[in-house]
């Protein structure tokens, strides 16, 4: 099911304001629920959601901002993973996903969508992944890393609690001094209404025919052009027993200096021998490296490919985001979550 990727382009539309034409959206509405209903279905029987439980809290958040019902079996689902901390992956922050479960939950009670018993159960689901955040914030001031930190923020912001949290604060000045991290269209469109003081949630109360049509097109200067090249040392590692060889593949890749990871995997698989392969899917978060050297991480068997720097640093950034510098290594690992 594309849950999260829907969810995230309705929630998109209604902060445009489109013009009254109901149909195409309705049918959109509708399309979404049905994703969201097979996620439900998948969680049934496999004890999770066929995609994450990211991407089925962005399927409820997203209803809910067009004021759509959601069955109550699909919210409390949503409520008993995160009760009993069923977001937790191996080796990877929660932070995005209770965040984004924190503000459908808040959503749903504020739009009335729900009775009083099931508003009073997703308060208190929400206080709890509002103490956690707390809790988690590092000393760097993010919660998780600096790509969940503008969901988490978002949260203080949707409960008024902004303002009375110092956590809050510490966080918003680890953003500001962090912002040329967000490069895509995604994470810009999370970091810019938190420094607007604004949540998704707003956007179920906006008034589209007061809002004033600005924006504008601007052109921006090329950045400047690196010269030279660079030298990295490449390493893909498959964990035993899947691969006894354990190290797939360990060379040093020569690419143009400033390059992407991305870059430096188009240019390993230029240079061989050993002949190197890779497959990239395009998401809504940029591409996503889903198969490496013939081993592909299968989402059903909760695998993906790990991005890391030598000796274990796990990298924040996806794969054409992320600029190595010059001697670096970088490693490529099939792990689980």
């Amino acid at each position: 099911p594309e849950t999260g990727r829907l969810a995230l382009y309705l929630l998109g539309l209604r902060a445009t304001c489109p013009l009254p034409e109901p149909g195409p959206q309705r049918l959109l509405v509708t399309w979404l629920k049905y994703y969201l209903e097979e996620d439900w279905a998948g969680s049934r029987r496999h004890g999770q959601p066929l995609t994450s439980y990211y991407q089925y809290s962005l399927g409820v958040l997203a209803l809910c901002v067009h004021r759509k019902r959601v069955r109550e079996e699909v919210i409390h689902r949503l409520l008993a993973a995160e009760h009993h901390g069923r977001f937790r992956h191996t080796g990877g922050s929660t932070v995005d996903t209770e965040a984004v479960a924190a503000l459908a939950f808040t959503c749903l009670e504020r739009e009335r969508l729900v009775g009083s018993r099931l508003a009073a159960e997703l308060q208190a689901a929400r206080r709890r992944v509002r103490r956690r955040m707390v809790e988690v914030q590092d000393l760097d001031g993010f919660f998780g890393n600096v790509y969940s930190t503008p969901w988490a923020m978002q949260v203080f912001i949707a409960t008024n609690t902004c303002r009375t949290q110092p956590a809050y604060s510490r966080a918003m000045a680890a953003l500001l001094e962090n912002l040329d991290a967000f490069t895509t269209a995604a994470t810009m469109a999370q970091v810019l209404p938190v420094l607007h003081g604004r949540s998704y949630l707003d956007i179920a109360s906006m008034r589209c025919q007061e809002e004033p049509d600005t924006l504008m097109p601007i052109s921006a200067e090329p950045p400047a052009e690196m010269l030279g090249n660079m030298t990295v040392r490449l390493v893909v590692e498959c964990p035993k027993p899947r691969c006894p060889q354990h190290r797939l593949y360990d060379r040093t890749v020569s690419a143009p200096a400033g390059a992407s990871l991305l870059d430096v995997l188009r240019a390993a698989a230029m240079q061989g021998p050993p002949n190197f392969t890779f497959v990239t899917q395009d998401t809504s978060q940029g591409p996503f490296l889903s198969r490496v050297l013939g081993m592909e991480a299968r989402q059903q068997q909760r695998s993906y490919w790990q991005l890391l720097t030598a000796p274990g640093t796990s990298l924040q950034m996806g794969v054409a985001d992320y600029r190595p510098h010059d001697g670096e290594t970088l490693i490529l690992r099939l792990s689980e979550w």
